[in-house]
This record gives C-alpha cells, sequence and structure tokens, in this order.
C-alpha cells in the first residue's frame, strides 16, 4: 500500500428518503418516495453540496426509493444558493442489487470496490444494514437508535477504499431532514 492510498477519505452514508407505505412485502422494492422524501431528499443533497461532500462516486441498491432519493440528492446538489451548494464533476454512480436488503458485511464488500482514485464515495442503502454499516466502521459514534430516513452520516479517515474495516472510519459529521 503507497501513502497515495492512505490519503484522506470520506464515505457518506444515506438512508434512503420517507417512502409511501407498501400493500405487501413484493412490492417493497417498488415502493416510491413520498411528497416528504422527495423534499428531504433533495435537502440532504443541498447539505452536501454546502458541505463541500460532492461524491466522486455513488453506489445505490436498485430499489425504486433508493434511486429516487439519488435523483433527489443530485438535484439538490445542483440548486442554486441559497438551497443548494456548488456543481462538480458529475459521479460515476453504480446501481448494485446486492445493495437491497443487505447486511452491513455485503455494504461493506461494495465500499471496497470503488476506484482506489475516488475520495468521496455515497452510499445509499435501506436499514438494517446501513445503520449497522455506521455503526461498525465507528462503534462509539453511531446512533444508537440507527439512521433515520433521509439522514447522511459522514465517516471520514486515512485508508485505502479496499482496506476499510470495523472501526476504520469515524463518524465525522451528519444531517437529517427532519430534526
Amino acid at each position: 500500500m503507497t501513502d497515495a492510498d492512505l490519503e484522506t477519505r470520506t464515505l457518506v452514508l444515506l438512508r434512503h428518503a420517507k417512502a409511501e407505505q407498501g400493500s405487501d412485502a413484493a412490492d417493497d422494492a417498488e415502493r416510491p418516495l413520498s411528497a416528504r422524501g422527495e423534499s428531504d431528499a433533495a435537502a440532504a443533497g443541498a447539505w452536501l453540496a454546502r458541505n463541500g461532500l460532492l461524491p466522486d462516486v455513488v453506489i445505490c441498491s436498485t430499489a425504486r426509493r433508493t434511486r429516487q432519493t439519488w435523483h433527489g440528492v443530485a438535484m439538490g446538489m445542483t440548486g442554486s444558493p441559497p438551497e443548494g451548494g456548488p456543481t462538480g464533476p458529475r459521479p460515476t454512480v453504480r446501481y448494485e442489487p446486492g445493495a437491497y436488503d443487505a447486511h452491513p458485511e455485503e455494504l461493506l464488500a461494495l465500499v471496497r470496490t470503488v476506484d482506489p482514485a475516488a475520495r468521496t464515495a455515497l452510499l445509499i442503502a435501506h436499514n438494517p444494514g446501513i445503520s449497522l454499516l455506521s455503526a461498525l466502521l465507528d462503534p462509539d459514534g453511531a446512533a444508537e437508535e440507527g439512521l433515520r430516513t433521509a439522514e447522511l452520516a459522514v465517516h471520514r479517515g486515512r485508508f485505502g477504499w479496499a482496506e476499510l474495516s470495523r472501526a476504520g472510519a469515524p463518524v465525522t459529521a451528519g444531517h437529517t431532514a427532519r430534526d
């Protein structure tokens, strides 16, 4: 591993925004965002832009609500001040079926595949996996109750993506659209 591999990297974890209630388990992956969810996703994107956390890579579950969350975040990141922030280069977006209903170790395995040149990655997934991943990366800093819908947990540290491990990236910031 080189010194470049150990540069500061930022992993932003985002639980999808609020979705409409489904009628049965078979429809779960197709549940759309609610109006509140759309608004909260845009607010999360605006917060990322204001805080200079524009991702180089986005890993997103293929569920409808996570894809819609990413769309809202992307729109929020490109909004005009004061609601939005500066636009940056477009991130590489990977829609990953394995991020749906994933355990934290499975989500960590996806993060470990991020391009080594990327400095900031955004993972959009579901509970309980996304909250458990945050706790795995920072056992002392993760919220005990887990991430709420549209909540961001910013993990930062000096690591290579492929070597990211338990307790390897403390929570340094966070955002919840609705406190």
